[in-house]
């Protein structure tokens, strides 16, 4: 059997040129990357903005387990299976970080004969937006410690620095660390920390921006610190918005590359979803309805934390109203679900899927709750079994939701094209009725006690003393109108990564709250979320190799 690497490296693909001819892009508006990889010029969106959208269909997931779910691979496959049935589609997705490319996860290419090429770019440095990213909030660390080195004229108070540096990269032993130790002249010393690059606020304001004038009023309401006041002190103030700006002007302008079937797909931001709001680019988002009649667009991990925040944070910032939502899952990850060890997934066992599909249920209960219609789509492995296939699609139909089996791993489009005619099912056929869950003029704390009860089913919300204060302080400074970002683990509905299933009972416990006043919303620490993770005791690093003649092996 093909690994995915090898199924990649033998895609034969089309010049860039002609994918985005089937999307009537020329050549005019393309900055080429080589022979497969273009961003969109700024002229292409004022071309295009003014004309009709096309359908948007997120792809989510239940809870991910060891067993696998398989959102990315599904996403692509049911683009491709579009494209087969005579669908102008177009995907858009969000970059990978390096971090879980070394780290545990791997990539996010997709699997299979359902991914996006060229594979090895988009997984290592492809266009170079996440070093741009890193480069301009380590620019704005950099230029807030110059500040207090050289007479600290904003009275900054060193004991309340909110910015962290950031680096693209699991790497546990900078979460904490102190700067500015030697000589007088190597800086202030003061306690510091870092967070992955997909963590950083800038990640969430390229994702979030409109267009350079809306990036950079986001930029330079970054809150990096208070003053001795109590007064907060922004990027603005640090003189520092022009020059992250000038960082960051060609990583604002969407990618464009291909999947293995020559979809077009604009692959663009990556914030994680555990602990950032999970979503690609709101740009690229958008520039793909303007160019395609069906948008196929993913949120990261399961429901609970990337559908959340695409239907609260991204949807309602950028005045998106998606069409459907197909909820993936897989028979081994509901018996998982339903407490059957990771080796014996592959027997049947119809009464652990009974106790695991409750996790199933209660995310298609939670997109329901927002109005959108959605689609159940089983990613097939060959160990499942008919009974077991039998008993989901009653469950699912029982419940008001269409049901399909997917084998885009296996066969690429051929393999989604009973998805994809479900989906084009329910986009004529069934109308969305969109709205987010909460109001904006709700308080944080209610916001926050919404998501918890009515998304992951707890009782109600502890706050940490600290967590409570920083809560009331943020509405008075007058942010009490945004929208809250969960971070919480992506393993359990509830924070803690243990409670699989369906969990009752329990209390979601909030850490610390802060504000990204750039990108717009307050971020919500809960139970021991982490935003700088850190390697296993096997990264995925210890199989990857370049041979001699520049060939990667091991990446995935």
């Amino acid at each position: 059997m093909k690994t995915d690497i090898q199924i990649a490296q033998e895609a034969r693909m089309k010049p860039i040129q002609q994918v985005a001819a089937a999307y009537a892009v020329g050549e005019e508006d393309l900055e080429l990357y080589g022979k497969y990889k273009a961003k969109l010029t700024d002229e292409l969106w004022e071309k295009v903005k003014d004309g009709p959208d096309g359908k948007l269909v997120l792809v989510t997931a239940i809870n991910p387990t060891p067993a696998g779910e398989g959102k990315t691979t599904t996403s692509i496959g049911l683009a491709d299976a579009l494209s087969r049935l005579g669908e102008k589609a177009m995907l858009a997705l969000r970059e990978p970080s390096l971090g879980p490319c070394f780290g545990i996860k791997g990539g996010a290419a997709g699997g299979g004969y359902a991914q996006v090429v060229p594979m090895e770019d988009l997984n290592l440095h492809f266009t170079g937006d996440f070093h741009a990213i890193t480069s301009a909030n380590n620019l704005l660390a950099a230029l807030l410690d110059n500040h207090i080195q050289q007479g600290n004229a904003l009275q900054i108070d060193t004991r309340q620095v909110l910015w962290k540096r950031c680096l693209d990269m699991n790497d546990r032993a900078l979460r904490n660390i102190v700067v500015g130790l030697g000589a007088k002249a190597d800086g202030v010393v003061r306690e510091d920390h870092f967070v992955i690059t997909v963590a950083s606020e800038i990640m969430a304001i390229l994702c979030l921006a409109d267009d350079m004038k809306d990036l950079k009023e986001r930029l330079g309401r970054i809150i990096v610190a208070y003053n001795y006041a109590g007064e907060p002190v922004t990027a603005a103030q640090l003189n520092a918005v022009g020059a992250m700006a000038a960082l960051l002007k060609d990583a604002i302008k969407p990618n464009l590359i291909q999947t293995l079937e020559h979809t077009g797909a604009l692959v663009h931001g990556g914030p994680f979803a555990n602990i950032a709001h999970g979503c690609n680019s709101v740009r690229a988002t958008k520039t793909a309805l303007k160019l395609a009649d069906i948008v196929v667009t993913e949120a990261g991990f399961g429901a609970d934390l990337g559908a959340e925040k695409f239907l609260d944070i991204k949807c309602r910032m950028a005045g998106l109203k998606p069409d459907a939502v197909v909820l993936v899952a897989t028979v081994r990850a509901l018996k998982y679900n339903g407490g059957v060890p990771k080796a014996e997934l592959g027997s049947e066992n119809l009464e652990a899927l009974d106790r695991g599909i409750v996790n199933l249920e209660k995310h298609i209960e939670n997109i329901q709750k927002y109005g959108v219609p959605v689609v159940v789509t089983l990613n097939s492995f060959v160990s499942d079994t008919e009974a077991e296939y039998d008993r989901i699609r009653r469950f699912c139909e029982e419940r008001g939701c269409e049901f399909a089996l997917s084998r885009v791993w296996e066969k690429g489009g051929e393999g989604g094209e009973a998805l994809a005619r479900k989906v084009l099912e329910t986009l004529e056929n069934r109308e969305s009725h969109y709205h987010p869950i909460y109001p904006e003029d709700m308080s944080l704390k209610d916001k926050v006690h919404t998501v918890a009860t009515e998304i992951y089913g707890a009782d109600g919300v502890s706050y940490a003393p600290a967590a409570a204060k920083a809560m009331a302080r943020i509405e008075e400074m007058g942010f009490g109108n945004l929208p809250v970002c969960m971070a919480k683990t992506q393993y359990s509905l509830s924070d803690d990564q243990n409670k699989l299933g369906r969990p009752s009972g329990f209390t979601i416990n909030v850490r610390d709250v802060y504000v990204s006043a750039g990108a717009g919303f307050v971020v919500v620490l809960t139970g021991a979320i982490m935003t700088m993770p850190g390697l296993p005791k096997k990264p995925a690093a210890d199989g990857i190799d370049v041979n001699d003649e520049g060939k990667i092996t091991g990446l995935f």
